[in-house]
C-alpha cells in the first residue's frame, strides 16, 4: 500500500461536560496532535469528524503548561489544522468505506459520548467487518464497549489490550465522576487487559486492535497503526 494514498479517520468527542462537576471536558490535545502529525507527516490522508461536526471541545485541562509537548506545541502554532478541526464532519456523513483506518484519540469526553453514540459503533464494526485498523488511546478504548465482532461477542474479548488504567484515572480524582472506569469495563468485558506504569508509554497490538493507555502513548499508538498500515 502506497503511504501517500492511505486515508485515516480520526474520530473526537463532541462532549464537554464532565459529569455533573460543572466542569469542561472534551478530547485531550496530546491524544490528537500526537497522533496527527505522526500520521500527516508520514503521508497519511487524515480526516477529522465528530458525532455534532464542527469544532469538538477540547479538555482545558490539556491546554495546561504541564501537559505540553512537541506536539501540542506544533498545534498551537498550525492555523490549518485548526480550521479543519473546527470543520469536523459529523460522523453520520461519514463511510468506512473511503477509509483505510480508524483512530480515536481520548479525553474523558468520548466516555459519554462515543461510548454510546450508535453510528460510531456501527463504523468501528464495519472497519472491523472489513480487516482495518482499529485503535484507541487513553479514555478511547472505552468507545469499544458496546462494539461486536463479527460472531457477535464484544470486540475486545479475549484480546490484548490497554487503556486509561483505574491508578491513572485516581491520580485525577475523577473515580467517582467518570460513567465507567476505562480498566474494569475492558476486564469485564473478556478483554486481556494489561498496563505498563502510570503515565509512561504502554501499547498494545492484537490483530488489527491497537489500543495506548494514557496520553504519553498516543505518538506510539499512531506509530504502530502506521507500522500496521504500510504492511
Amino acid at each position: 500500500m502506497e503511504k501517500k494514498n492511505l486515508k485515516v479517520l480520526v474520530v473526537l468527542t463532541s462532549h464537554d461536560q464532565l459529569g455533573d462537576t460543572g466542569n469542561k471536558t472534551g478530547f485531550w490535545v496530546e491524544e490528537f496532535a500526537a497522533p496527527y502529525y505522526v500520521l500527516a507527516d508520514a503521508g497519511v490522508n487524515v480526516t477529522i469528524a465528530s458525532p455534532k461536526g464542527g469544532q469538538p471541545p477540547i479538555d482545558p485541562k490539556s491546554a495546561l503548561p504541564e501537559f505540553q509537548t512537541e506536539a501540542t506545541k506544533r498545534f498551537d502554532e498550525d492555523k490549518e489544522l485548526k480550521i479543519k478541526l473546527a470543520n469536523s464532519i459529523p460522523l453520520k456523513e461519514i463511510s468506512e468505506q473511503d477509509y483505510d483506518a480508524i483512530f480515536y484519540p481520548g479525553g474523558h469526553g468520548p466516555l459519554w459520548d462515543l461510548t454510546n453514540d450508535k453510528t460510531s459503533i456501527a463504523l468501528i464494526e464495519a472497519f472491523w467487518r472489513n480487516n482495518k485498523p482499529v485503535a484507541a488511546v487513553c479514555h478511547a478504548p472505552g468507545v469499544l464497549r458496546f462494539v461486536k465482532d463479527t460472531n457477535g461477542s464484544s470486540l475486545v474479548r479475549g484480546k490484548k489490550v490497554t487503556g486509561f488504567s483505574n491508578s491513572e484515572e485516581e491520580a485525577v480524582q475523577l473515580t467517582n465522576v467518570v460513567p465507567f472506569l476505562v480498566e474494569d469495563e475492558l476486564v469485564k468485558l473478556g478483554g486481556i487487559y494489561s498496563k505498563g506504569e502510570d503515565w509512561n508509554s504502554y501499547v498494545l497490538k492484537d490483530g488489527n486492535l491497537i489500543t495506548g493507555q494514557n496520553p504519553g502513548s498516543s505518538e506510539e499508538t499512531a506509530k504502530e497503526l502506521l507500522a500496521l498500515l504500510a504492511k
